[in-house]
């Protein structure tokens, strides 16, 4: 009975896991690696690549001539001859001879035909630009798979499936004569063509490179988007690291410096602000609101506000006359606070966050890119009137630098909020297209006519306001600057500001956006004297690489 009982419990209960177990011992299997897909700009130029290193191995019953063989591997891949006849007589099915062969290693071993000698590709990651976008493709595991950045965020997408070879053996991993391998193939990985010009990358990368030599801040970073469909044409943020050398041995270091600041920090943007609300005031005064100051409304000239038992002052002392009555275009031009506390107030709160959710303030903007942030925007229930007043001029309000770009984009497109994105299309290596992403439109944040009227003000300030070190001869320049103060510990940190300025042109139909941010630059006071020339190089050298011609300046 006892006998009964084992003999069933081995044929019946363990006959599946013994089963399977005797598959495993009579198959041995050599790994085919997919090579990971291809990511590139919309032009074509690679980002990312793989498939740059491979690994031999070596078939032990189909090596005809031990010695021999052996001798040829030590002399092509610099190995000791003795060490690979040992590993040819090991009582193993196969053996890895080398991991990690250069492609010219691989093409001197094919001149020999060594019986029982395969390779396969590695999946190792080389990215041919070292730092450029580092925060953006983020990098991946030792085994290939995505970490961080787009390589984690579409890596279902690049990653394809492993293949393998299968031999049949017996029990003891001897092949069995006269059985031929059975081979599965690898799928390689799609590739994936990103919205990124790398021309406008490089431009965005050096200037802010200079930026890091002559103010020392702590980082200086800048977006450019086509504000016509939410196209991100470059994004650069220093300091960065090279993709190639990860610093994997120091998280803290690497956690820094990988996180891409412009979608997953937020910030207070002090004047840049200024534009959503001057776009939110015309719009609602379009609309027939009593509430809302006309274009040609005259506001008080007086350098303070009091809201709620507090004072709320301009940047400037309002010497000699400086910004005495003054219309909304000239308070954009003098980025005067007093002006747009008086139309935060006006509107009322109800009113105001209406738009700030339709500028998707304290909202995702819905990029393709993992972690975004959605900034801080304090309750509309809870929210007081000094709350609100500073909220017109870009204070008690933190956003995220794509937030931001985003809103003014929707601003001087004439009203359409596109959701930002960086992936345009997913493709294989036949070049054939298995998924395409449209340009898409969240809502409607303003009109068209309000949108023409605030082009021609901002103008205004590059071309005789505060943002004129963004002035460039021939093309319409236009933008708004920001110098926002920095909060530690709830106070004011004296001396401590980001420095800002948001800029497109042409003004009259813009073609590019961008935003440059400079965080405690040293020497530099202001986002009209730190930014805003910052701003003007980068259009300058697009201006030149795409050979984009001068046009006649505003009459």
């Amino acid at each position: 009975m006892v006998i009964f009982v084992r003999l069933f419990v081995v044929q019946i209960v363990q006959g599946n896991s013994l089963q399977r177990k005797a598959i495993d011992q009579w198959t041995r299997e050599l790994p085919v690696i997919a090579k990971r897909g291809e990511i590139t700009d919309r032009n074509g130029v690679v980002l990312a690549s793989s498939g740059g290193t491979y690994s031999i191995y070596g078939r032990i019953r189909s090596i005809k001539d031990k010695t021999a063989t052996a001798k040829v591997l030590s002399q092509v891949l610099d190995m000791d001859e003795e060490s690979l006849i040992k590993k040819f007589n090991s009582k193993v099915s196969e053996v890895t001879v080398k991991v990690n062969c250069s492609k010219e290693e691989i093409q001197k071993l094919k001149q020999y035909d060594l019986d029982g000698i395969y390779f396969s590709v590695c999946n190792k990651r080389v990215y041919p630009y070292n730092d450029a976008l580092c925060q953006i493709l983020g990098y991946t595991t030792n085994d290939g798979s995505g970490q961080s950045g787009l390589e984690k965020y579409y890596d279902k997408y690049l990653k394809g499936m492993n293949g393998e070879i299968l031999y049949e053996s017996d029990l003891v991993g001897v092949d069995l004569s006269g059985k031929d391998p059975y081979y599965v193939k690898a799928t390689n990985g799609l590739n994936l063509q990103l919205t990124i010009d790398f021309d406008v990358q490089s431009a965005c990368d050096s200037v802010m490179e200079e930026a890091m030599e002559k103010y020392t801040p702590k980082s200086a970073s800048v977006i450019v988007l086509d504000p016509n469909n939410g196209e991100i044409l470059g994004i650069s943020t220093k300091p960065d690291f090279s993709l190639n050398e990860v610093p994997r041995d120091d998280l803290t270091v690497l956690n820094k410096l990988s996180r891409s600041t412009l979608i997953v920090d937020s910030y207070e943007p002090g004047s840049t602000f200024k534009i959503i609300t001057s776009a939110i005031n015309i719009e609602e005064y379009l609309k027939g609101n009593p509430k809302a100051f006309s274009t040609t409304h005259i506001f008080s000239s007086s350098r303070f506000r009091y809201v709620g038992g507090t004072k709320i002052k301009c940047w400037s002392t309002h010497a000699n006359g400086k910004h005495a009555n003054e219309n909304l275009a000239e308070a954009l031009n003098n980025s005067c606070n007093p002006i747009f506390v008086d139309i935060a107030l006006s509107l009322g709160k109800s009113t105001f966050y209406d738009y700030l959710k339709k500028f998707s303030f304290g909202l995702s903007t819905g990029i393709d890119y993992s972690g975004e942030a959605i900034g801080m925007l304090v309750s509309e229930s809870v929210v007081t009137d000094n709350d609100l007043a500073r909220i017109g001029f870009g204070q008690t309000i933190a956003v995220t630098p794509l937030q931001l770009v985003s809103a003014v984009a929707s601003v001087i497109n004439g009203g359409k909020y596109y959701v930002p994105h960086l992936a345009k299309k997913i493709y294989n290596d036949e070049l054939k297209v298995s998924e395409e992403f449209e340009n898409k439109v969240k809502g409607i944040t303003i009109g068209e006519q309000t949108s023409k009227i605030l082009n021609g003000y901002l103008e205004d300030v590059v071309t005789v306001g505060s943002g004129k070190n963004a002035y460039i001869k021939g093309y319409k320049v236009a933008g708004k600057t920001g110098t926002a103060q920095k909060y530690e510990n709830g106070f004011i940190a004296q001396g401590k500001y980001v420095m800002s300025f948001v800029g497109f042109f042409p003004s009259d139909k813009p073609e590019y956006l961008a935003l440059v941010i400079v965080d405690e630059p040293v020497g530099g006071n202001y986002g009209s004297t730190v930014s805003a020339p910052l701003c003007k190089e980068i259009f300058e050298k697009i201006i030149k690489v795409k050979n984009i011609k001068a046009k006649t300046e505003k009459l």
